[in-house]
């Protein structure tokens, strides 16, 4: 393929890479999306809650049972590992290329393929804390917690997973290193998202390079803006650079 060849040759060109990512590169791990015809907002599901509705922070407070029913349920996937895609991303990493993975996922994929970088823009499941006295817990205690709300040992107060729900701000200093990776990068690199979630997909724009490649299989509002396009699923398309770039 010609956009192998050409994103082939511009990453052994480039010395700072920055891989700007969301859920569809963990599609092919077994995670499915939120906006997809397959994805968790499109899920049959008896509740009379919207997904969006349940994963905001005022359901939250209100309704931690019903949060935590469709949590363990819809969005944690502890049997998920990494595919071509993010440890292509790793090894890039390892080599010096790529200098920052900036991320709207909260699955710890890129972590466990072993990228060192990562700014996880809404979090993780793999961090929890008590609300009430801060204590951390693994991803394993919430999911073997007995009780619909998992509480804390110490305090019994409620934990929450350290992911961002909607009525909740970004961690500022995540973005503002996030920025600063994106805008000191020479090569841009786009993958598996949307860029219609709000604020993470206005950070592209601090872009300053002269090399953008969006890796997406559905249009998105950045698509005239790239120099390079690619629709191929993602993992397939990594796997594939990995002969021309390792």
């Amino acid at each position: 393929m010609p956009e192998i060849e050409k994103l082939g040759t511009w990453i052994l060109e480039s010395k700072r890479i920055v891989f700007f990512g969301g859920a569809g590169i963990s599609t092919e791990s077994g995670i499915p999306d939120f906006r997809s015809a397959a994805g968790i907002y499109h899920q049959e599901n008896k509740l009379s809650y919207s997904p969006e509705e349940i994963l905001s922070r005022p359901f939250f407070n209100r309704h931690p049972e019903v949060f935590y029913d469709f949590y363990r349920t819809k969005m944690l996937h502890p049997e998920a590992r990494p595919n071509p895609a993010h440890q292509l991303l790793a090894a890039l990493e390892k080599a010096g290329r790529l200098k920052a993975i900036v991320t709207q996922n909260i699955d710890g994929l890129h972590q466990m393929a072993g990228s060192q970088n990562v700014l996880e823009l809404h979090g993780s499941i793999h961090r929890n804390y008590c609300m009430s006295c801060h204590e951390f817990y693994t991803l394993d205690q919430v999911m073997q917690s007995p009780a619909p709300v998992p509480l804390c040992t110490a305090c019994q107060g409620v934990i929450k997973p350290d992911v961002v729900l909607y009525g909740e701000n970004l961690n500022e200093d995540t973005m503002e290193r996030s920025i600063r990776a994106i805008a000191e990068a020479d090569l841009l690199l786009i993958g598996g998202t949307s860029l219609t979630v709000q604020p993470a997909a206005h950070l592209v724009t601090y872009y300053q390079g002269g090399r953008t490649v969006l890796l997406n299989a559905s249009s998105t509002p950045y698509d005239s803006r790239a120099d390079l396009l690619i629709t191929d699923p993602i993992g397939a398309v990594m796997d594939a650079l990995k002969t021309v770039v390792l």
